[in-house]
C-alpha cells in the first residue's frame, strides 16, 4: 500500500523576522525556509528569547515579516482577507482567558464566529461542529462547567477544542504546556498528536519541552542563535542540532537517549 503524499499548508521562502523601530531594524532570525505537511504535528524549540514568538507571531499575520513570503495552502498570507484567513489558521496564544465566566461549551463554540451569521447563531453544521471538538478533547463531561472552575490543564483542552471548532487546516499554538505539571505536559502534546493524525490538520507549537517534541513530533523547527533549520526529529539528532541549542557547561545531549542531562 503507497503512502499518501501529503501537501503543504505552511511554506516559508528566504523569510526574515523581527521589528522596525525608529532606531533601525533588529532582525531576530533570517533565511527561515519551512515545508510544513498537511497531518503533521510540529515543534518549534529553542532557547528562551530566541525568538519562537516572533516567528509565530509572523507566521499568524499578528506581526509582518521583515522580508520573505509566507504561503498558506499556496497562497501568500497578505492576501488573505481576515475572515478567509480565520477559515484557515487557528491561533491559540498564552495570553490571560478573558472569558472565563463562559461554560466549556459556550467557548468552544466561540470558534464558529468565522462561520456564523452577524447574530452569532449557531446552525446545525456550527453546533455539530462544536459537539465533535468537545468530544476530541474528551472534555464532554465538563461542557457545562465554567472556564473559572478549571484547571490549567482542562482550560487548555477546551481552547485547543475552540481551535477544533474553528475546523481550519492549520492550528497554531505558543507554549500550550505553560504552567502544568509533567503529567500534563505530556497529556496535551500527546493530545495534540492523536489531533494531527485523526483530523489531518498541520498543528504547530512552540514549547520548552524538547524532549517530548523529539518524542512524539513528526517533524521540528529548531532555532539557534545562529539560524533555523526544520526536520524530522531523527534527522535534527543525526546532524547534532540539539547539541548547540545551549551553553554545554551545565547540560548536554545524548543522542543515544535523544535528551537532555545535567553535567557531573
Amino acid at each position: 500500500m503507497t503512502e499518501k503524499i501529503k501537501h503543504t499548508i505552511l511554506k516559508t521562502k528566504q523569510l526574515s523576522i523581527g521589528y522596525k523601530t525608529k532606531k533601525g531594524t533588529s532582525v531576530i532570525a533570517d533565511n527561515i525556509n519551512l515545508d510544513l505537511k498537511q497531518g503533521e504535528l510540529i515543534g518549534l524549540v529553542g532557547a528562551n528569547g530566541i525568538g519562537k514568538s516572533t516567528l509565530l507571531r509572523t507566521l499568524s499575520a499578528i506581526q509582518k515579516p521583515l522580508n520573505g513570503v509566507i504561503e498558506i495552502n499556496n497562497n501568500t498570507l497578505e492576501n488573505y482577507a481576515a475572515l478567509d484567513l480565520a477559515k484557515t489558521m487557528s491561533l491559540v496564544l498564552t495570553e490571560q482567558l478573558m472569558a472565563k465566566n463562559l461554560s466549556v461549551y459556550e467557548l468552544v463554540a466561540l470558534g464558529r464566529q468565522p462561520y456564523t451569521n452577524w447574530v452569532g447563531n449557531l446552525s446545525e453544521k456550527d453546533i455539530s461542529a462544536v459537539k465533535k471538538a468537545i468530544e476530541q478533547t474528551n472534555l464532554t463531561n465538563l461542557k457545562h462547567r465554567k472556564c473559572f472552575e478549571l484547571s490549567d490543564g482542562q482550560l487548555q483542552k477546551v481552547m485547543i477544542a475552540r481551535a477544533l471548532a474553528q475546523d481550519t487546516d492549520l492550528i497554531i499554538l505558543d507554549e500550550p504546556t505553560t504552567h502544568l505539571d509533567m503529567y500534563h505536559k505530556a497529556y496535551i502534546l500527546k493530545l495534540l498528536q492523536k489531533l494531527a493524525q485523526e483530523t489531518n490538520k498541520t498543528i504547530l507549537f512552540s514549547s520548552h519541552e524538547i524532549d517530548l517534541a523529539i518524542q512524539l513530533c513528526d517533524t521540528m523547527i529548531v532555532m539557534t542563535k545562529d539560524k533555523v533549520v526544520s526536520n524530522s526529529p531523527c534527522h535534527l539528532i543525526e546532524q547534532g542540532v540539539f547539541e548547540t541549542l545551549f551553553p554545554k557547561d551545565l547540560i548536554g545531549f545524548d543522542k543515544n537517549t535523544g535528551s537532555f542531562r545535567v553535567k557531573k
